[in-house]
């Protein structure tokens, strides 16, 4: 398992780097004056010049990237309530993305900021979570018509 999780976090790190530039990119669009801004204006002024701060960012969404795909491995804990699953997945990946929230600016420092951001992460993560979920539940039913079929054992 320790393994997996170290190779899946090897690829999660540009997978995390990619979702982070598309989120600047959509961040610009919506909020932007028709220029790229690749992260806040708070960060920049934090760390001293823009590319201080990109590289930063940049880093650090490689990192949040490393915990969601490393952190799937607990999805495969054999023996494991979908609630424990759920609750470690979820308890990774608040320690890694909260405090690099917090870092980048990407939420307002102060107790409310954190109160919404942290709101915001819960349902994000509930949507997905659902999302997946209905998502498995169905291609378990097609496996299982499929196996009825293959041996006529009406009981799967």
């Amino acid at each position: 398992m320790k393994r997996k999780a170290i190779l899946r976090g090897l690829l999660g790190f540009p997978l995390g780097v990619a979702i982070g530039h598309i989120f600047s990119v959509l961040g610009s669009l919506l909020f932007g004056d028709g220029g790229f801004y690749p992260c806040s204006p708070e960060l920049i002024s934090y760390v001293g010049n823009e590319i201080n701060a990109v590289i930063l960012q940049t880093i650090l969404c490689g990192v949040v990237g490393v915990s969601f795909s490393a952190g799937s491995v607990v999805w495969e804990a054999e023996g494991w309530s979908i609630l424990k699953q759920t609750g470690v997945y979820f308890l990774i990946n608040a320690f890694v993305m909260l405090p690099t929230a917090y870092l980048l600016n990407w939420m307002e420092h102060s107790v409310s900021g954190f109160i919404i951001y942290f709101g915001i992460f819960i349902l994000y993560f509930a949507l997905i979570w659902v999302i997946q979920y209905f998502a498995w539940k169905q291609a378990v039913k097609k496996l299982n018509e499929k196996l009825r079929k293959i041996t006529g054992n009406q009981k799967l």
